[in-house]
């Protein structure tokens, strides 16, 4: 794990993952509970977005809520990988594209306003790279919502998914708030406020759809985005598990509860391709440390003896926030 010596960094990137305070200025709040400065504080979370240890200060959204999205697999030859990884990154919809250790292997997440818009993105990649591109649609999370502890002893801490997202919170000028808070808020003394003014709404409006939203599970996290590759969390691996569909969900409970899964979700499987039903991710800082939490899941009761695939993550080609169409709501 990278050093992160300045005891305020730290608790500004330990603290402040989640919970962001919804108030004028928030950025004061947090400044209380370091005994510091606002000014302090907007300086080092500025200084920490320019060195890459955070992407963003904002929020991240419930899967398939206010837009859609899917996890996506293509297998470029060798020799080509840059050059697909470019085209794949050129769609303003990836927002996470990996390189990882398999036949399949440039890995990404396309999102899109709805359904239609994420599989024509898909087809635009396939008629671009004139690869068969895998569309692997989230059916139900177990672990969806994660952080990275400087102080946890190199764990990552991850948050069961403890509820169901709630659509019918939703209303109109949400897609425009929320994209705003996924690319990231502005780091200016009160955010609310410049949000607001760029959607030409009041601020207490803003703040009270924040709420809601985040009471409705619609808006999952709000707070410092961590960029946990750059933080010392190299070793990565997604870890697939060809399971019926029908022992899925006590595998999937099982996995979600082990220390050092950090992320843990079921996906469809593409037929006579990819088999593979149960998805679970491990960060971590060494490649031991990884295997060493994988065999530990291999030997839960639902899940030994079950065919696996480990894909280690060698290469980060995008890492941000997930943009939400927002043509017809952004005021003109």
């Amino acid at each position: 794990m990278q050093d992160v010596a300045d005891i305020l960094d730290r608790q500004l990137l330990d603290d402040w993952q989640r919970d962001f305070p919804i108030v004028s200025k928030p950025f004061a709040e947090l400044a209380k509970t370091l005994g510091t400065s606002e000014a302090e504080v907007l300086e080092r979370l500025t200084a920490l977005r320019n060195e890459g240890r955070i992407t963003r200060v904002g929020a991240t959204c419930a899967p398939n809520t206010l837009s859609a999205s899917t996890l996506a697999a293509v297998a470029a030859p060798e020799g080509r990988v840059e050059e697909v990884a470019a085209i794949i990154n050129q769609e303003p919809g990836v927002n996470h594209s990996y390189e990882r250790e398999n036949h399949w292997n440039l890995w990404f997440v396309a999102t899109g306003s709805d359904r239609d818009a994420v599989d024509n993105l898909l087809d635009r990649i396939a008629q671009r790279t004139g690869l068969r591109v895998m569309d692997l649609r989230l059916r139900q999370p177990f672990n969806i919502d994660l952080g990275f502890k400087m102080t946890s002893g190199g764990a990552p801490i991850c948050h069961p998914a403890k509820r169901t997202a709630d659509p019918s919170a939703i209303v109109e000028g949400d897609k425009a708030l929320m994209n705003i808070l996924s690319i990231g808020m502005p780091l200016a003394s009160e955010p609310y406020a410049v949000i607001a003014n760029q959607l030409r709404r009041k601020e207490e409006d803003v703040m009270g759809r924040i709420k809601t939203l985040s009471n409705a599970g619609i808006l999952s996290r709000l707070g410092v985005i961590v960029r946990h590759r750059t933080l010392g969390w190299k070793s990565n691996a997604m870890v697939v598990w060809n399971l019926p569909q029908d022992r899925v969900a006590a595998a999937g409970k099982q996995l979600a509860a082990l220390p050092g899964i950090t992320l843990c979700y079921e996906r469809r499987p593409v037929p006579d391709v990819w088999p593979y039903r149960l998805y679970c991710m491990i960060h971590a800082q060494s490649r031991e440390d990884a295997l060493e939490v994988l065999t530990k899941a291999e030997v839960l009761p639902d899940l030994q003896n079950v065919d696996h695939e480990v894909l280690f993550s060698t290469r980060c080609f995008r890492q941000k926030g997930a943009v939400i169409d927002t043509a017809k709501e952004v005021p003109a």
